[in-house]
């Protein structure tokens, strides 16, 4: 995933946790803000030291960004999005994490039910 689509910066983060639009699943929190200037959407991960030593974490992200890659074309444009990944996603899979963080999306109105009724 390119630099761009990328939260990084402290200030930015506090922003979108600012707004106080979250919901949450048993493996993910996903907090979002809307930014109608934006050409695409940005993404933030955070992953703490719950989910297990530095390779897991750097694991639970990869397979994160990968599902977000994957759901691009259905992401819309103008959103800042937050990702909070909850201990219980440690060591799953990545078409259950893939299932997972679609479901927290659905709960956010971020993806449409019918656009991924057909992979479950």
């Amino acid at each position: 995933m390119r630099k761009t689509f990328r939260i990084k910066k402290p200030e930015e983060f506090q922003a979108v946790f600012g707004q106080h639009r979250s919901v949450a699943n048993k493996y993910f929190v996903v907090y979002q803000a809307a930014k109608p200037t934006q050409k695409h959407f940005r993404l933030g991960l955070s992953v703490g030291k719950k989910i297990g030593k530095a390779h897991d974490r750097v694991w639970v992200k990869r397979r994160i960004r990968q599902t977000l890659l994957e759901l691009k074309p259905e992401l819309p444009a103008e959103l800042d999005i937050l990702v909070i990944a909850r201990p219980a996603v440690a060591g799953k899979s990545q078409q259950f994490i893939k299932k997972q963080l679609i479901h927290a999306f659905r709960l956010a109105r971020i993806v449409k039910d019918e656009e991924h009724a057909k992979s479950k």
